[in-house]
């Protein structure tokens, strides 16, 4: 009882007081640990268990996963002398939710080799993998699978399947799921396509499918109006975001969560009214947290406002002082600006604390496998022809469309040569060289990054698109860019 209430503490020590505890006792010793953070005594306890049972197994594996054990949960996998579907969908899932997709897929591919019967939660798990992966080929192919097997009439699929084609760059496949889908339409369902069209930045047609889901007699819910205010943020709809806004409240009766004044703190951010959200948040009824005073910093960044960004990076010293995402975005500020010693001094801040800026990285799929390329990573066979590859690139767009780089976006006061070579070296710019020299002609690319795209790298891709005739689709921390004929789906505005 006190383990499923979460009071772990209490679970220990009658655990402790018992002469002789059964294998349930002990199973919820297990849980009770892992829910305390304390690994290692979860694995004591396992050890120590005279009898265990499926359920003591997948305990550990379960506990292991969330951990981010993976492998210690790998290990335990292999030493079970019986699985069934919960020690499968829990491999699949721990391993897509630390990002180790491959792995996941991995299993995913061994559970129907072994012709163990799949299920809602594994589907699902693997569903997501594509997602958080942008693995646009593998999804197709389980969408076949789905399909066959008559998962299709499983709502939560259906939902994860949409999620899966708008996180992995084709949102028309994403709204063909949802208008085909042959079961009722949930909340959920609404809200996934919703927020597809979102990060696409199709902020019209997002208020369309809103207005339909009214029509059809589904109540939005605070996480529909998060979707649709950023909808309208990545599309540059100021004024219809706050009348969505002002709606959640006075229709719905929904009280605004901290989520949703970010959306609005994001929304007049982008559009450059910087003092208007800085009113925005001043005037929030609860108090604004590093997130909220985070956006408004990557505001002033992307719009060069530099004392508002000193204000606000002091705001955020208090809440967070170590946190170097905050440190670059001033910094950003400053060298855009030329203002070299500031960012000298911001520069040894962050290594007086052992700071260190969050390595970039970007993933292309190719023939069902994925390669992910890290910022400043050791070379191997597959950097090398990426790297040969976009010396190739570079010259050809320089050569025949008079490309020349954008180095205000590099940090350091160094030398041009220099930071042209930093510049040219960004992870997103490697995966497209790769996904050209490796996929057919006619062929998208699909890109996954973990950072916002920087302004060279945003010039380069609409320059390949056009020179190369290929269409690249890429997706950042913050949206998706789908880029064709040397245009982009978001028209500079992102």
């Amino acid at each position: 009882m006190y383990a499923e209430c979460g009071d772990s503490l209490s679970a220990r020590r009658v655990f402790d007081e018992m002469s002789e505890p059964n294998v349930v006792a002990w199973n919820a010793a297990v849980t009770a640990a892992f829910r305390c953070g304390d690994v290692e005594g979860a694995g004591n306890v396992f050890g120590r268990m005279p009898v265990r049972n499926l359920t003591s197994w997948n305990a550990m594996l379960a506990g292991y996963a969330k951990a981010g054990e993976l492998g210690l949960a790998r290990r335990v996998f292999c030493d079970m002398p019986l699985r069934d579907e919960v020690s499968w969908s829990t491999m699949i899932i721990g391993f897509a939710h630390n990002g180790c997709f491959d792995e996941a897929f991995g299993f995913f591919r061994e559970l129907l080799r072994e012709g163990i019967g799949t299920n809602e939660v594994s589907l699902t798990g693997v569903l997501s993998a594509c997602a958080q992966a942008g693995a646009f080929e593998f999804g197709k192919i389980l969408h076949g699978f789905l399909e066959k097997a008559g998962f299709l009439y499983v709502g939560s699929v259906n939902n994860a399947l949409i999620d899966t084609y708008s996180k992995c760059g084709n949102v028309a496949m994403a709204r063909l799921v949802f208008q085909n889908m042959p079961v009722a339409r949930s909340i959920v369902s609404w809200t996934s396509i919703i927020a597809g069209l979102a990060m696409h930045g199709y902020g019209e047609e997002a208020i369309q499918l809103f207005h339909e889901m009214e029509e059809s007699g589904v109540r939005p819910d605070g996480i529909t109006f998060i979707s649709l205010l950023y909808a309208c943020s990545h599309s540059g709809l100021v004024e219809e975001g706050y009348s969505f806004f002002s709606k959640m409240k006075n229709v719905y009766g929904i009280e605004p969560a901290i989520e949703h004044y970010g959306c609005m703190v994001d929304l007049y951010g982008r559009a450059a009214r910087l003092h208007k959200a800085y009113e925005f948040v001043c005037e929030m009824p609860v108090s604004p947290n590093a997130i909220i005073w985070r956006t408004l910093l990557g505001a002033c960044s992307i719009h060069g406002n530099i004392e508002l960004a000193e204000l606000v990076k002091a705001r955020l010293a208090e809440m967070d002082p170590d946190n170097s995402g905050d440190h670059v975005l001033l910094s950003n500020v400053y060298a855009v600006a030329g203002k070299w010693k500031d960012v000298a001094n911001i520069r040894r801040t962050m290594t007086e604390h052992s700071m260190k800026k969050t390595p970039g990285w970007s993933m292309i799929e190719i023939d069902k496998v994925i390669y992910r390329f890290v910022a400043g990573e050791k070379p191997n066979e597959v950097t090398k022809e990426a790297h040969e590859k976009l010396r190739e690139i570079m010259l050809r767009l320089r050569v025949e469309a008079g490309y020349a780089p954008q180095l205000r976006s590099v940090l350091h006061d160094i030398e041009e040569e220099e930071k042209e070579d930093s510049v040219s070296k960004h992870s997103e710019k490697l995966a497209a060289a790769f996904g050209i020299a490796k996929l057919p002609k006619g062929r998208i690319l699909r890109i996954v990054k973990n950072l916002r795209v920087c302004g060279d790298c945003h010039t380069v891709m609409k320059l390949i698109s056009k020179i190369y005739q290929v269409e690249i689709v890429v997706r950042d921390r913050s949206r998706f860019h789908s880029f064709k004929d040397g245009c982009c789906s978001c028209r500079d505005y992102w």
